[in-house]
Parts: structure tokens; sequence; C-alpha cells
């Protein structure tokens, strides 16, 4: 056994562990990470990626890297029974909250491979591929991982703390006594991704589409260039394995392509799920990503939800082990994402029952009904509405917009225009509105000083946004003061002084 200790242990190299590996790394935290594989898979499961994600890239200064395997998300069109519109979800108009298109797809193997080079550039992070965790133990001090290589050699690894993203058969869930609650979906699909040719590509809707038809639901997502995908509802007494042959496959396709308009990239079969660990952490041992959570693909959260998950645990542990937070600020990050995925999950669970319909006559009745509300004249509604805002933890409930995000703003940099976090950082900070009390600033002197806050006033030469976002955030919240977290989830709100110095000592509780 090495006398080393590593402040994190994380197990699982995909793309949740890899943002967990960079976000610790790049805050100085001494970093492990094993895979047992080698190599960054090479077909694409995940295929959406939002807005806050990439910001959570912006920190990782991965966005140009990444930027090239990307396209603005078409908007989603649903179909009903007899082939009319009856709902369409699109994106919000810009200037866009978070300096991002909110809605992306991307193409995962390499986004993936950058995630993992930029992980491995850091000096402060090990990087052990090959290795696969047979034991995990712990006691007051740390945890031990036991490992083997290909060869069968055998190691430890001790760590102040492990993350267990390590996928939905997770080991680490199983070795430390965590289990998952099933929110009611099982459902066996089909999934298909194919490269498809000029020719295909005219025969093809130019938006993602749902089609909710009873005898066959399914999805098409377009993806970047030419790649696009199908999820595709398997019928009672079909062969899941059968279907995801080529000779099962293109039978499926033939109402769309021919073998001779593309080419068959991935076809895998899968139940959809909808589960989540009933707790996320046991001791020194925490769970994040498809270990933490599963949920249907139809808003295409599921690795969003995983970065989310590294973003939000990753800056807990690092003001924790840095001795400037108490050891509670690490219970929150289980209150908040559970909350979270569970909520978001019901609401995707939704959208699947919605496309899933398969009676007929109650499938009619959904469309009648989608039709009314909107007074038969389809409106697109933004994405993003369907995410819910974090409800518990590390916040102050009730105040305006406390536990969603605050918005990224573009700055005015001398000639050229650069993003508001690329300026500031992402530690704590404080934004205060445009002419508020002066006492603001006044008042966060007395802030705790482990948070090394920075504190920005609007319109001011310090803050000198180009296109109003956070103005108008400010004016649609009615406070004049946002405490922002290093995730840049808002902490809380106040309208005045007397507010601003109430939430301090709400902070206290976690800070020196």
């Amino acid at each position: 056994m090495s006398n080393e200790m590593f402040d994190v242990a994380i197990v699982g190299f995909g793309p949740t562990g890899a943002v967990a590996a960079g976000l610790l790394g790049g805050r100085g935290l001494k970093v492990w990470v094993c895979d047992k594989s080698e190599d960054v898979y090479d077909k694409p499961r995940a295929i959406a990626l939002d807005h806050e994600i990439m910001r959570v890239f912006q920190e990782l200064s991965l966005v140009e890297k990444i930027e090239p395997f990307t396209e603005p998300f078409t908007n989603s069109e649903f179909f009903g029974v007899d082939g009319q519109l009856i709902k369409c979800m699109s994106t919000v108009a810009e200037p866009f909250p978070l300096a991002y298109t909110p809605s992306l797809v991307f193409s995962q193997p390499p986004v993936e491979a950058a995630l993992r080079a930029h992980v491995r550039s850091l000096p402060n992070v090990t990087v052990s591929l090959g290795h696969t965790v047979t034991a995990v133990t712990q006691d007051s001090e740390g945890a031990t991982l036991t490992l083997m290589d290909a060869q069968g050699h055998s190691s430890q690894v001790q760590a102040r703390y492990v993350i267990g993203c390590d996928g939905a058969s997770s080991f680490v869930r199983g070795q430390v006594g965590l289990t998952l609650e099933d929110l009611g979906f099982d459902e066996p699909w089909l999934v298909v991704d194919v490269l498809v040719n000029e020719q295909g590509l005219k025969k093809l809707p130019q938006t993602s589409v749902q089609y909710c038809e009873p005898e066959r639901p399914c999805t098409l997502v377009i993806g970047p260039k030419n790649h696009r995908r199908w999820e595709i509802s398997i019928n009672p007494g079909e062969d899941p394995q059968h279907l995801a042959t080529p000779e099962g496959t293109w039978p499926l396709l033939a109402r769309w392509l021919t073998p001779a308009d593309a080419t068959l990239w991935r076809q895998a079969s899968y139940r959809f799920h909808a589960l989540v660990a009933k707790d996320w952490r046991q001791g020194r041992v925490f769970l994040a990503g498809d270990a933490a959570h599963q949920q249907p693909p139809f808003l295409g959260q599921g690795m969003c939800q995983g970065v989310r998950d590294a973003a939000n645990l990753s800056w807990k542990l690092a003001e924790v082990l840095s001795g400037r937070a108490h050891a509670s600020l690490l219970d929150t990050y289980g209150e908040e994402r559970k909350a979270h995925v569970t909520e978001l999950t019901r609401r995707i669970k939704g959208i699947g029952q919605l496309v899933g319909q398969r009676d007929v006559a109650k499938a009619r009745a959904r469309d009648a009904q989608l039709l009314a509300e909107c007074g038969g004249v389809v409106q697109p509604m933004p994405r993003q509405n369907v995410q819910p805002a974090l409800a518990h933890g590390c916040l102050v409930p009730g105040t305006a917009a406390a536990g969603t995000l605050f918005p990224q703003a573009w700055w005015q940099q001398g000639a050229r225009k650069q993003r508001m976090d690329t300026v500031l950082g992402t530690g704590w900070r404080v934004f205060v509105a445009a002419g508020a009390d002066a006492g603001f600033e006044a008042a966060l002197a007395a802030a705790p000083a482990a948070l090394q806050l920075k504190v920005v006033r609007l319109g001011t030469a310090d803050a000198p946004e180009c296109d109003g976002v956070l103005a108008a955030w400010f004016q649609a919240n009615g406070c004049q003061a946002a405490w922002v977290r290093p995730d840049h989830y808002v902490f809380a709100t106040a309208h005045n002084v007397a507010e601003l110095t109430a939430q301090q000592q709400t902070l206290r509780a976690y800070f020196s």
C-alpha cells in the first residue's frame, strides 16, 4: 500500500468522473481517478447538453475545444395520433441567459476525449486506467480502495473522500450499502445512431420529432452534422436483441431511410428506467452520475445530471478540505441533488408518458386536450422551463430566485467581449444592483472571511455588461443583491441591507 493520501479518489472516468477530477484538480486538490477502460468509448451514448453544462466546461477552459463538436438543438415537434402537431419544445430567445445556446447536441467521443486530456494535463491529478476497484473500506481518517490491474496485480489507494462515478451498475454503491429507489418507469426501447448521407438527409425532417403514435412511439433527434438518433419503443413479443442487429433495425427505419441512405453507427436495446439513490453518501463515500440516478432520455438530461452532480459536490469538497467550510456543508450535496433529480425525473417521466401512450382513445384525448389548452395554435415552450430549482440545502428558501442559476452576461473588455465568469472567476460572489443603497457593500465587510467574497456592483466600470441580462434579472426578481455560489446557483437574494445581514449569519452555519 502506498503511504500517499489523496484528497479525493474518483472511481469512473466517464464524463461525470472526468468533470469532477477536472474541477477538483483545478481547485488545487490532490486527486486520483481510475477506470477499468483504457480508452474513451468510441460510440455516442449521451447526445444533448445545455448551457449550464457549457458553463462548467468554461470553468475547465474547454469550451473552444468542445464547441466544434456541438450544434444548437433544433426544436422538438410532437405529432399525435393522426399526424397533427400537438406540442413543440424550443429554446429561449437571445440574449441567452448563460451566454451559450441554451440547448445543444454534441458528439460524445471527441468531447469526452477532450475532457480526459484536460484532466491528464493537471499536475495534481493522477489517472490510473485499466484498473478495477475490488473493495472499498473507510474509517474516521479516510477511505481505502483495493485495485486490480489488467495483469491481475493488486494495489491500494487512500483518500480523504471517494466519489463513485462508476455507472448504473456501480460497484462502489454496492460496496458501501447504498440502494436505488424506483420512481416508476420501466420500458424497453431501441436506440439507433445513424450517419446519414446527403441523399438520406433530404428525406428527413428538419427538426427533431416525437412521434406520439400508440402503435410504436418513437423519437428522432437531429445530432451534429449528419448524425441522427432514433429512440424506438419495443412492442410486446419483440426480441430486443434481434432488433439491435442490422437485420432487426433497418425494417424499423424503413419509414425514413434505406441502407443506401445511411450507415448504422450504434444500435442498443435498453430498458429505460427512473431510479434515484435513496442516500447519496455513506461516510466518506459519495455517489454521482448514473451511479446515483438514471432517467428516461426524453429530454436528453442523463449526462447533464451527472455533470451537475460533479459541479455541486466539487466546490463543497474543496471548501471543506481547505478548512474554509465545516464538514456539514457536504450533507447538502445529497439533499440538493436528490430533490432536483427526483423532480426533474418526474417531469421527464411525464413527457415520456405523453409520448408513449399506447391506448388509442387515450392518445386522441391527449391530443385534443393539448390542442384545447393552446387554443388550437401550438406555441413553442422552452426546454429550460422544465428545469426545477434547488429547493433545500445551502441556500435561503423563499428568497427570490434562490436555488436557480444566476445569469452569465457578456462583458465588454476593451475592444472585445468576454463571458462574465472568465473575468470574475467562479468563487462566492455578491452582485449588487445598479443604484442600490451603498450600505450593501459596507454590510458585506462582515461576511465570513472564508468565503473569499467578490462583490460586484452593476452599472459601474467593474461590471460592463453588454446585453442587459443581469439588469433584467434583477428587475424580474425585484431584489437589490444576490449571493451566488461557486457553482453559480443563487444562495439568496436581498431587498435591503437588513436581509443581507441576516443571510450572512445563515452562511455562518457552513463557513467560519
